[in-house]
């Protein structure tokens, strides 16, 4: 890929970084009773928030996780809180038209979903949609990237044999996507792709500079669903690309080299 001046990052899914470290995990589920609110504890509360948001029916079974964090520098503690309906997903695509179509692609649809915890204000933010497969839930962790002092969201979604990430800054009290690349693409095919990541001191602002980084993508079995099937990534020292935020544009960019 080749780019003849600044590009700004705006366009979706095929755009930005990362197969990150893999082996990476730095989740932490929340322990609810740290949290107390005046909603009562905040799996109740969410759980009514959500219910209330997305419509769901009392009879639907879905999934509901919660991953406690400092994400905006004040001393109140922050969560993010993803909902996963996969038996929704399915029960539509039985009804649809073309059930095998829709199984096919993976049930690809608006039914994975992340809110925000705010707990200073003790407040929910509403549903933020991230269009992908609900046959695997997102996947949530944090990095020091606008801040050493608290941390940014990251979010990585399915898209059949494609993995994406999504990052996200809290500002002004509301998460901000800032970046999007892919983890890795074309899996199962021969013109696979996969990356990893590393952040540096920011050259144009506090926000670090992300580094794209090639990675190596393992072996895919033959009778692997690649819909659902998570490789084994292997980062490598080849530098890609550089990316920058630019504060006038609330964005990461990038130039030629």
């Amino acid at each position: 890929m080749k780019f003849i001046q600044f590009l700004i990052l705006s366009f979706s899914l095929l755009t930005f970084i990362s197969c990150e470290e893999s082996q990476k995990d730095n989740r932490k589920v929340i322990d609810e009773s740290q949290l107390p609110d005046d909603h009562g504890d905040l799996n109740s509360y969410a759980k009514r928030h959500v219910e209330a948001q997305l419509r769901i029916a009392a009879n639907e079974k879905y999934e509901l996780k919660i991953y406690k964090e400092n994400l905006d520098g004040d001393d109140k503690q922050d969560a993010i809180i993803t909902v996963n309906r996969l038996n929704y997903a399915l029960e539509e695509a039985a009804n649809s038209a073309n059930p095998a179509k829709r199984a096919e692609i993976g049930y690809m649809g608006n039914f994975n979903f992340f809110f925000y915890y705010d707990g200073a204000k003790d407040m929910i933010s509403p549903p933020i949609v991230v269009a992908s497969s609900p046959l695997l839930p997102l996947k949530v962790s944090f990095e020091n990237i606008s801040s050493d002092s608290y941390k940014d969201i990251l979010i990585d979604f399915r898209i059949r044999n494609s993995s994406f990430r999504d990052f996200f800054s809290v500002i002004n009290h509301t998460p901000r996507m800032v970046f999007e690349f892919r983890n890795f693409d074309g899996m199962g095919t021969t013109k696979s792709e996969c990356y990893s990541f590393q952040y540096t001191t920011g050259i144009y602002s506090a926000f670090k500079d992300i580094q794209v980084m090639k990675a190596n993508l393992g072996v895919v079995p033959k009778n692997a669903d690649l819909n659902t099937f998570e490789p084994v990534i292997t980062p490598t020292k080849e530098m890609l690309y550089t990316f920058f935020y630019v504060p006038q544009e609330g964005k990461y960019m990038t130039k030629k080299k």
